[in-house]
């Protein structure tokens, strides 16, 4: 891949080149098209293309993209980017999308499912995500109620809920399935 060019805009990153959204989208459905929201083919994506912050983050750190503020017009490293976007849970929500996107899976955003992450094995639009990801460090207490919460929005969007746990260094998964007795 070719380095491409991202404009730190507000607390994103805007690729503003058809050809460099168009390589980032198909080539591991990083970003969302702005102007198409469920792409089909090739030409359904056009600049511009908005990168989350964990996107950024990862594209840098794999020197893909390098990202320029568009107010210095400097170009901004990645432990600045650090800097504006490394508070903890961003911290352990990196270490797990970066475990898992090295694993060749695609990781996107799991609002929508009340989740962290939804993770495709194959991408948004040619499969359908089996897993829904919340990321937790292994001190934090989990409200029984909110598992319960979870597991059911997994199972009513037939999709497994994980538990991605951050003890020091290490990432443990969790995969539940729900069970009617």
């Amino acid at each position: 891949m070719r380095m491409i060019t991202a404009l730190l805009v507000g607390d994103r990153s805007i690729v503003m080149d058809d050809e460099g959204a168009q390589e980032l989208y198909w080539k591991g459905f990083f970003g969302n098209p702005f102007t198409t929201p469920k792409p089909k083919k090739k030409e359904d994506v056009k600049a511009p293309l908005v990168l989350s912050p964990i996107e950024t983050l990862y594209l840098v750190e794999k020197g893909i993209i390098e990202v320029i503020d568009v107010k210095s017009k400097k170009k901004v490293s990645l432990e600045e980017l650090w800097k504006v976007w490394g508070d903890e849970k961003m911290k352990m929500e990196y270490k797990v999308y970066k475990e898992l996107r090295d694993k060749g899976l695609v990781v996107k955003s799991g609002l929508k499912f009340g989740a962290d992450f939804a993770v495709y094995e194959f991408g948004p639009g040619i499969d359908h995500a089996p897993f829904l990801v919340d990321v937790h460090s292994s001190d934090e207490k989990i409200d029984p109620s909110e598992m319960v919460r979870a597991g059911r929005v997994a199972h009513g969007v037939r999709k497994r809920f994980m538990l991605a746990i951050i003890k020091g260094e290490n990432v443990h998964h969790i995969v539940f399935k729900w069970y009617l007795p």
